[in-house]
């Protein structure tokens, strides 16, 4: 709770910062958070709800990915480009939606026109001496109204999707040629975009050619309008909107902070952990980072660090990376009810995907109260007696469990089982009686 708090904040204060004074808006900095806690016990499920409720642009990655300058690894400010194109394509499809049926309207335009293909109107003549010219054109006239009459009744069968299972042929432009494997090695670390660049350069200067692709009218119809409503956006109005977002609204969560954190020993591996914290400072701090759209400024990204800290602690992240996160959050150890609450309360929650799953084979099988209870006090011994892997244990204690009936499932058709305490008994009792046999379940 004290780390949704947390984030509730900070997302609120995202929202506060924007209604404020021009001129005291660019001083208010983010309020960075690290969250402390066991594995599995929700530090990176808070990052995935916070995505999808936030229209942000939101990236998660692994401080353990980055290495200092010089070692084997992504650098630093990689995070930064990718987050800038994840913004890009978040708001390029919000654009596309606006302009979807404008899409829609000129992809059945098409669509028609393959499965009616338009008449060549006649070039009259401005004179009319011939008797016949005149005749030809009433004849014209009548051939392109009986053209439209039977175009608006195909509008109406494909509209009404009795035209989906019909095939045509699309026509679709491709890139022509193919690009090698290239590498770039830099000292900046940065082989990756530069790779990205070249390719998007070369793509420029070679030919597009025509590829015929035989498809359903549904499936056209669908490849089609994302065209039509990529020729209708601005994509330098996107990518201006797209930075905007980075640079207003932008959150980074980086796991595993404390894989980089060191113990000034100076030497081996912590010399490296402590040039990724040195890299990261400036990022976190606020500084300019170039990519292919443009300069981002990371001033006013919202940076959530988290990290389990069983061999580390944060006052061994260097001073100045502890400085920029001012907000800690200790996440508590899961309790048994913690454990009830996962198993019952979530639309998703993992006994009704055990359900679903076996019901696929034609086995139905119930979780009573207090088989659910009986899960919940075995995953939290075991993880008081072995290594405390948080909600990760509820799959391993699952999963054994079900397994028999997950064996056999295919041969059990047409089945109803009842997972009741008795059951649980039977099949974990040789957990719940010997401690040292609790270490296989990892």
């Amino acid at each position: 709770n004290n780390a949704k708090r947390a984030v509730a904040i900070a997302l609120r204060n995202r929202w506060r910062r924007q209604q404020v004074p021009a001129e005291l808006r660019d001083e208010i900095a983010p309020k960075n958070i690290i969250m402390m806690g066991p594995t599995g016990i929700g530090k990176t499920e808070i990052a995935r709800r916070l995505a999808k409720l936030s229209d942000a642009p939101f990236l998660k990655i692994e401080a353990s990915k980055f290495t200092e300058v010089g070692y084997v690894g992504k650098d630093v400010e990689s995070m930064i480009r990718d987050l800038t194109a994840l913004s890009v394509k978040m708001t390029k499809e919000s654009e596309k939606k606006k302009v979807y049926d404008k899409a829609k309207i000129r992809a059945e335009e098409k669509i028609l026109d393959l499965l009616l293909p338009p008449i060549e109107r006649n070039t009259f003549p401005k004179t009319m001496s011939d008797p016949r010219e005149a005749t030809l054109k009433i004849a014209t006239t009548d051939r392109l109204a009986e053209h439209q009459s039977t175009r608006e009744k195909l509008r109406q069968m494909l509209q009404e999707g009795k035209l989906d299972d019909r095939h045509v042929v699309l026509k679709l432009q491709e890139q022509r040629g193919f690009f090698p494997m290239i590498e770039i090695f830099t000292h900046q670390g940065n082989q990756e975009d530069l790779d990205t660049q070249l390719k998007d350069m070369l793509g420029n200067f070679m030919p597009k050619r025509n590829r015929q692709r035989k498809l359903k009218v549904s499936e056209a119809l669908q490849v089609l309008t994302q065209d039509e409503a990529s020729k209708l956006i601005d994509m330098d109005k996107v990518i201006e909107m797209a930075l905007k977002k980075v640079q207003e609204s932008g959150i980074i969560f980086l796991d595993e902070i404390d894989k980089v954190a060191s113990r000034q020993s100076g030497h081996g591996p912590d010399v490296s952990r402590e040039g990724v914290q040195r890299d990261l400072l400036p990022i976190v701090e606020g500084s300019n980072v170039t990519t292919k759209y443009g300069i981002v400024k990371t001033d006013h990204i919202l940076f959530i660090a988290a990290g389990a800290f069983h061999m580390t602690k944060p006052s061994d992240l260097i001073p100045e990376l502890q400085g920029r996160f001012p907000i800690r959050v200790q996440l508590d150890t899961l309790t048994t009810k913690d454990f009830k609450r996962i198993l019952t309360e979530p639309k998703n929650a993992l006994t009704r995907q055990y359900c679903a799953l076996m019901e696929t084979e034609g086995v139905n099988i119930e979780f009573t109260d207090d088989a659910i209870d009986s899960i919940s006090e075995i995953s939290a011994t075991v993880n008081q007696r072995t290594e405390n892997i948080g909600a990760r244990r509820l799959h391993t204690v699952m999963e054994r469990l079900l397994e028999d009936i997950s064996f056999n499932a295919p041969e059990m058709t047409e089945q109803k089982i009842a997972i009741d305490k008795r059951y649980i008994q039977e099949k974990l009792s040789d957990i719940i009686q010997d401690e040292n046999l609790s270490r296989y379940i990892l």
